[in-house]
């Protein structure tokens, strides 16, 4: 679909409110959240984790865990301790930043389970945006590589990839057919909005996952960090608002003669947690990419970068 089709449709939406959730969660405590899902919280919080990154556990007896999170012995041992009597059959990986992914092959040396999920990431090189991938776990690679709508079925239930690129382009979510919920990852979170943070993160992409989500059935997502989102359909709804807004924002302020990223992040972001600059920064940029390709503004540089002045067109 076109980037005008795909606004066109997402502008026909119902134009619901964003509303985050930020409930302070307890790393290292096992937390029921349904009878197939378990969630146990790595102790990695900052401003881009919230409270740590949510390691999943599926099943009971024979079980899968997603996102086994950072390569941290203390918070494979609580996964570990988590599954004690039980097997765990399968470990699945939503994407490759170091957040999520780097404590797959420990824990698949632990417990003879293979690693099922995402692509490994192909780094971007030579790229005009600058190498800016450096968050991506570069020694990833799975035994089994999930495509979209691949599934894998366990013991009591199935889990199939849905391709959602935009935050990371080998995004995966994977939705959980026997509750009618999904693993979300970091692309649709309850505590915040996601970077999507070029080159490897794509505006243009993220917003046709959100569209693709929201036809979905799924309405309540187990997310990467924070909460639960429930009522998740309207969420996406709302988050897709979000982007048109900040994307109008942006379009807004060069008009008026801002044309750099430095000076558009300080208009738009007042306020903002200064270790928050260079995400917001990139955001923009992500923005400015699409909106360039789109031909809504020009860069000085031809393509979009972060150091270009830009210009409505």
């Amino acid at each position: 679909m076109t980037g005008r089709g795909l606004r066109a449709n997402l502008s026909a939406m119902p134009t619901d409110s964003l509303v985050h959730d930020r409930t302070k969660l307890e790393p290292g405590a096992v937390t029921r959240l349904s009878p197939l899902v378990r969630r146990v919280i790595a102790t990695n919080p900052s401003p881009f984790t919230f409270t740590g990154t949510c390691s999943y556990i599926v099943g009971q007896g024979e079980v899968a865990i997603i996102d086994p999170g950072p390569n941290d012995a203390a918070h494979r041992a609580a996964l570990l301790d988590a599954v004690k009597g039980e097997r765990v059959v399968h470990i699945l990986v939503t994407h490759t930043h170091k957040d999520h992914s780097p404590g797959a092959r420990a824990l698949s040396v632990a417990t003879g389970a293979p690693v099922w999920g995402c692509a490994a990431h192909v780094p971007v090189e030579d790229h005009p945006s600058g190498r800016l991938d450096a968050s991506h776990d570069i020694d990833y690679a799975p035994d089994v590589e999930m495509r979209d709508d691949d599934a894998l079925q366990g013991a009591g239930f199935t889990l199939t990839a849905v391709h959602t690129p935009g935050h990371a382009s080998n995004h995966l979510c994977f939705a959980l057919s026997e509750e009618v919920s999904l693993f979300s990852g970091d692309h649709v979170m309850a505590w915040s909005t996601t970077v999507v943070a070029p080159p490897d993160g794509d505006m243009a992409a993220y917003m046709a996952s959100l569209e693709r989500l929201a036809a979905r059935p799924e309405d309540v997502y187990h997310p990467g960090h924070g909460a639960p989102v429930l009522n998740a359909r309207r969420y996406v709804r709302g988050l897709a608002t979000h982007r048109r807004q900040r994307e109008n924002a942006i379009l807004a302020r060069i008009r008026d003669g801002d044309a750099d990223i430095a000076t558009i992040v300080a208009r738009i972001y007042v306020g903002l947690d200064p270790r928050l600059v260079r995400a917001a920064s990139l955001s923009v940029l992500a923005h400015l990419q699409d909106m360039t390709a789109r031909g809504l503004v020009a860069s000085s540089d031809g393509a979009a970068t972060l150091d270009a002045n830009y210009t409505a067109t």
